[in-house]
């Protein structure tokens, strides 16, 4: 395997849906991305075999696959009392051994976890690299029967003193403003999304609000992992937090108006998103 600009290390996933199983996971929408956007990239995950022509999106980027006996698997139940997520799966867990030798000095190291598979301690072990993270799966918890909830995030406190930028949502910590303000005061660069409302960046705590363009929203799916990946590759080519958050507002902006794949970032919505991040300064 050659080198690579961007590492992305957490589980693909099967997501069970009415019209059957589709690839989820933030490492495909933001690996689809940063090609998208130019960068080598490189995937490491856990699947099964029997997971393989799910991957079909992801043809063509090189990826490592930690075999597993099941994939992760997720499954959204909808109730008159709102959204039920079940885990009904998990791969196998993700270790610094498990990246090759000519991967660790990517420019972009993407911590992705969605099920807690990501050992922690990989934020502090890519010493040439920018290490963004999107601690989602470290704070999610779940029961015998797989029902998911939030939990605090364990290792907050060493993760967001390691890593360049971490970009969550409002809806991973369930709408605890309190929290957010605490681990922003940790962290260097963080990034909150807010769906519609655009995203709250806080530069060494202080708050900057990015409103979002008014489109039709068509499907949401991935458009925070879309995000993600936009915010730090425009964060690592430019040292801009605040040009690289409207930039990335913009494309996920962009995503929710299609579905599925269709929602990564054309060339001529990348131009404009440039163009228009730039002008705001």
């Amino acid at each position: 395997m050659g080198e690579i600009d961007y590492l992305l290390i957490g589980h693909v996933c099967k997501d069970l849906t009415p019209e059957g199983p589709r690839l989820g996971g933030t490492v495909s929408f933001s690996a689809l991305t940063a090609r998208a956007l130019g960068q080598r990239v490189g995937i490491l995950t856990s699947a099964p075999d029997d997971m393989i022509p799910l991957l079909h999106p992801l043809d063509g980027l090189p990826l490592i696959r930690v075999p597993a006996s099941r994939p992760t698997t997720f499954k959204n139940i909808y109730t008159p009392d709102g959204r039920v997520q079940m885990l009904l799966g998990r791969a196998t867990p993700l270790r610094f051994s498990h990246v090759p030798p000519e991967w660790r000095s990517a420019g972009i190291v993407h911590l992705a976890p969605v099920a807690d598979e990501v050992d922690p301690a990989l934020a502090g072990q890519f010493p040439a690299s920018m290490v963004g993270v999107t601690p989602q799966g470290w704070m999610r918890r779940w029961d015998v029967e797989g029902r998911v909830s939030f939990r605090p995030w364990r290792d907050a406190e060493q993760v967001l003193r390691l890593a360049m930028a971490v970009v969550l949502s409002i809806e991973d910590v369930g709408g605890d403003e309190g929290l957010l303000r605490r681990y922003a005061r940790q962290a260097r660069v963080m990034v909150v999304t807010r769906g519609a409302e655009g995203c709250t960046l806080y530069l060494r705590g202080d708050p900057h609000t990015v409103p979002a363009p008014r489109v039709v929203e068509r499907d949401p799916t991935g458009a925070g992992d879309i995000f993600a990946a936009a915010f730090f590759v425009r964060l690592r080519a430019t040292g801009d937090p605040l040009g690289a958050a409207r930039f990335a507002t913009r494309l996920a902006s962009y995503s929710v108006t299609r579905e599925g794949p269709d929602s990564i970032p054309g060339d001529a919505e990348i131009e404009e998103a440039l163009s228009e991040s730039r002008g705001q300064r």
